[in-house]
């Protein structure tokens, strides 16, 4: 496949050197501001850019018919206008908050014991995440994703930046420390013991392999995704 590459940071990177092991070719790599470039020459692009960004360059593919794959967090108040835009012009598009294989095993493990801890009000849950301090949104995505995923399986209603004094709302703690790819911890406290469950990421390397099967698997395919499709979780 052709690739053009929404950001070329860190994960834009990454990326890159994943796609072409894999052989692909990146023939765009686009920043924010660049506007001499003609995105129909690629089969699908991935956004890794900003929060400020990401709207545009993925309405742009979205308007070029290319596909577009999207990692990029911090935006998602124009998450339903994008999905509107898709359906509208019949194009393809896949939004994860984190591309990881074992993150979304993670996801899943945290929407189990979100199921498990629910009959028990005398543990109160909490999230930690830990970035790089490049990181620009907080909480991260993943964070977010977490917590929403864990408000459908209990009786909590909401999340909130940092601790928490509401029980009826989920804490996180949001952390930036140099030349952190990614800790998320899932916590579930009462006054005798905790339950705790973490992903660490170890590099970018799982990220950028995700990215890059999720547009192998969107390629050809019309609608709004998510990881779960690309990996078949029910």
């Amino acid at each position: 496949m052709k690739i053009a590459l929404f950001g070329y940071g860190k994960m834009g990177k990454v990326i890159e050197k994943i796609a072409i092991e894999r052989g692909h070719e990146i023939v765009l790599k686009i920043e924010q501001g660049d506007a001499s470039y003609n995105l129909k020459i690629a089969d699908v692009a991935i956004d890794f850019s900003t929060p400020t960004a990401a709207v545009s360059n993925i309405t742009e593919a979205i308007n070029c018919q290319i596909p577009v794959v999207c990692g990029t967090t911090g935006w998602l108040e124009a998450f339903e206008s994008i999905k509107s835009l898709c359906h509208t012009k019949n194009g393809a598009f896949l939004y994860a908050s984190n591309f990881s294989l074992g993150m979304n095993l993670f996801f899943e493990l945290n929407r189990k014991l979100a199921q498990v801890m629910k009959p028990y009000g005398e543990y109160s849950m909490g999230i930690e995440e830990i970035h790089h301090t490049q990181k620009q949104d907080a909480p991260s995505g993943t964070a977010i994703t977490l917590a929403e995923d864990a408000i459908k399986e209990s009786e909590y209603t909401g999340w909130s930046l940092g601790k928490s004094l509401d029980t009826k709302q989920i804490g996180i703690e949001a952390k930036r420390i140099e030349n952190i790819p990614g800790t998320h911890k899932v916590s579930y406290d009462s006054k005798i013991d905790s339950i705790e469950i973490k992903h660490i990421a170890k590099n970018r390397e799982g990220f950028g392999l995700g990215a890059v099967i999720a547009a192998e698997w969107l390629f050809g395919k019309t609608g709004v995704f998510s990881m779960k499709d690309v990996l078949n979780i029910k």
